[in-house]
């Protein structure tokens, strides 16, 4: 029972076993771990040479690195001067890299003293140039001091299968094309340039904003002597930067008052729109007030009548008979009484003024 209890139960790792737990681990995973916080080797280290003894290297052709029926890594070689290096060398460096399933990259970077002689001055020194190689995700191998024109004892040495390099030819003092014999021999790759970007197109923008550079470091604490720049180009780099500040501060000015003015533009056509609106409404209101057919008229002329009604009452219906002259006469002498047409005619007949007529 104590035996079977004890199955399910991890056993502790002794000290030997831990120590010796990268030697169990495959090459290949091993070495994939360590690039993600080792630079890559030189070629003049144990590792490199580790690397050299581990595997037998029987040539190889295209086609056998290409379908992966080899059974180690293809060593793949680069070469380049990688002055101020760039997203256009990293690219380099990742084609190649990527060229066959399994690769192993060696990268040759070449001395100040050969690179000066057949190219030109650098901007990077070569300590510079071989830690910037090194510190690249894709390369496992840099070869210090490489040479300008690769020999066969040269790919022997270093057991290269393959160089990469883009397909266009690069012309020397010597040749019209260094890499013309390992062309010939099947054992070029092609890789393809990045556009747009090289040493020589970033040193010509800095030419090409050379005033704008030297002030910029001027700014940040680099003296005249260590730039190379004389007392009256210094004093003129300094009167166009304080000129540029300037020019900035207007500009500033003038776009925040641009600003500001489009603010107040957009505001006043939102208020004329209402203004236009309420307007229209303020003028219906008003011609319903005091238009011709308006409230407040019909009131003025409902009041007019009304006092003409009061001041000047209506006359006597036409159908009341008129008065005669007499009886306005008698109405006159006796106020208090009223005639009628019998009481005319009785007074009439008897009146002794009838005989004078007659």
């Amino acid at each position: 029972m104590a035996e079977n209890s004890n199955r399910g139960r991890k056993r502790k790792a002794t000290s030997d076993e831990v120590n010796s737990t990268d030697s169990n681990v495959p090459n290949k995973i091993r070495k994939i771990r360590e690039t993600l916080y080792k630079p890559a080797y030189f070629s003049t280290s144990d590792e490199a040479e580790k690397e050299k003894t581990e595997y037998d290297f029987t040539p190889i052709t295209i086609e056998q690195a290409r379908a992966g029926n080899v059974t180690r890594p293809v060593r793949v070689y680069a070469d380049g001067i990688f002055d101020m290096f760039h997203a256009g060398h990293a690219r380099a460096l990742m084609q190649a890299k990527n060229v066959f399933p399994n690769v192993y990259l060696l990268v040759g970077v070449c001395s100040d003293a050969l690179t000066h002689r057949l190219k030109g001055n650098t901007v990077m020194n070569e300590w510079e140039r071989y830690e910037a190689v090194r510190h690249c995700r894709y390369v496992d191998e840099v070869i210090a001091e490489a040479p300008w024109t690769i020999t066969p004892d040269y790919l022997e040495k270093h057991k290269i299968d393959f160089v990469a390099h883009d397909d266009l030819p690069y012309c020397s003092k010597d040749s019209d094309d260094i890499y013309k014999d390992i062309k010939a021999a099947g054992k070029f790759v092609a890789t393809q340039r990045t556009e747009g970007i090289s040493t020589s197109d970033l040193i010509a923008r800095i030419v090409k904003d050379y005033d704008k550079y030297v002030r910029r470091n001027l700014r940040r604490g680099y003296s005249a002597k260590d730039l190379n720049v004389g007392f009256i180009n210094e004093k003129k780099f300094m009167f166009q930067d304080r000129y540029d500040k300037v020019k900035e501060k207007v500009k500033s000015v003038e776009s925040k008052s641009k600003e500001l003015v489009s603010k107040f533009e957009d505001k006043g056509i939102e208020l004329f729109q209402r203004w236009d609106e309420r307007s229209r409404e303020f003028i219906g209101s008003f011609l319903d007030l005091f238009g011709r057919e308006g409230t407040l008229n019909q009131m003025w002329q409902g009041g007019k009548d009304k006092i003409k009604q009061v001041v000047s009452p209506t006359s006597s219906p036409p159908s009341s008979p008129p008065l005669s002259r007499s009886s306005s006469l008698g109405a006159m002498a006796t106020p208090n009484r009223w005639y009628d047409d019998d009481d005319d005619e009785e007074e009439a007949s008897s009146s002794p003024f009838n005989n004078l007529s007659k």
